[in-house]
């Protein structure tokens, strides 16, 4: 698998929108999380419902490429799994145009998110289906211009 084989492709709200008429840094991260819910379903389908046993997220890192300006269409998230451990993996992203509008890059980023257990209130290791399914969208690091030089 590369990092661009899978996608989601998510709407932007008007309410993204700041005063200087382009999608808020911080609105960066809801669209990260939108298309990470629809990605979590799909990678582990019915193998495990993370999403309702339980998944934090420990950690983001963020870079911001290019200025997003709202337009009624979505914005087109690359997705892939990168280092996975005993209770936290973590997904690479590539916000960028679908094919249809252009070529630019608006953001990359990465999230660090742990398996947890809400009965117990503490994280818990992923399962061996979990991992597997995790390893099917395995890529490369995030492309990080900083880290580049």
């Amino acid at each position: 698998m590369t990092d661009r084989d899978y996608y989601v492709d998510v709407p932007l709200r008007w309410s993204d929108m700041d005063a200087y008429a382009h999608v808020n840094n911080v609105q960066f991260l809801r669209l990260l999380e939108d298309a990470r819910v629809v990605a979590i379903r799909e990678w582990l389908g019915e193998r495990e419902d993370m999403l309702r046993t339980g998944v934090l997220v420990a950690r983001h890192e963020i870079e911001y490429l290019a200025p997003l300006d709202f337009r009624p269409a979505p914005v087109r998230i690359f997705m892939w799994t990168k280092a996975i451990g005993g209770a936290n993996f973590d997904i690479g992203y590539d916000v960028c145009d679908p094919d249809d509008i252009g070529t630019t890059t608006y953001a990359r980023a990465e999230t660090t998110l742990v398996a947890y257990d809400f009965a117990s209130a503490s994280p818990r290791r992923l399962s061996a289906d979990e991992r597997a399914a995790l390893a099917e969208h395995a890529g490369g690091p995030v492309g990080f211009r900083r880290r580049l030089r």
